[in-house]
């Protein structure tokens, strides 16, 4: 397959340096604060956004497929959407857990378990996935109008003026 330059976002190309450059880890038995911490993850709903942020890697990436091949059997997708596993995602949590450690005391982390257990925030958990795409699509769509329209073109055509990018450029 040819070399394909895909515009992606930072964060989208972070997590798949992480998941796709890993080494399996040797598996330590986790400390009570890490096993409290992979508790936290899953409580606070945090472990479900990593796992959307793994389709949103594979949905991003397949333009590496279709660039060079437009034509492409659904069954390949099956198996395309499979690429990133739970032991891959499982190292990606192996990895996360020390940031949280870094930063939050044991005491904190069973503090946040507590309030996530709570019925508010069952509830936040699990419409936040909702909420975050149905956001995600109006944010896509606002930026698609800002940069279509015409005082957003009047503003960035003055501002190429005003720093002469044309002469900047001319060969």
């Amino acid at each position: 397959m040819k070399n394909t330059f895909v515009k992606i976002s930072w964060g989208t190309a972070v997590l798949g340096a992480v998941l796709l450059l890993t080494n399996p880890a040797q598996a330590e038995p986790p400390t009570p604060k890490a096993a409290d911490i992979h508790k936290l993850l899953v409580v606070s709903g945090i472990l479900d956004q990593l796992s959307y942020m793994q389709t949103k890697l594979l949905n991003s990436y397949s333009i590496v497929v279709n660039g060079p091949y437009p034509r492409v059997p659904d069954a390949f997708w099956d198996e395309y959407h499979q690429l990133i596993d739970q032991k891959d995602m499982a190292t990606l949590i192996e990895r996360v857990i020390p940031v949280y450690d870094k930063h939050m005391s044991h005491e904190t982390v069973r503090h946040l378990i507590e309030m996530f257990e709570t019925p508010f925030w069952r509830e936040w958990k699990q419409k936040m996935p909702a909420i975050s795409q149905e956001a995600g699509i109006v944010g896509s769509e606002w930026g698609a109008e800002m940069i279509q329209s015409e005082a957003f073109n009047s503003k960035l055509d003055a501002l190429i003026k005003k720093f002469d990018l044309e002469a900047l450029n001319k060969k």
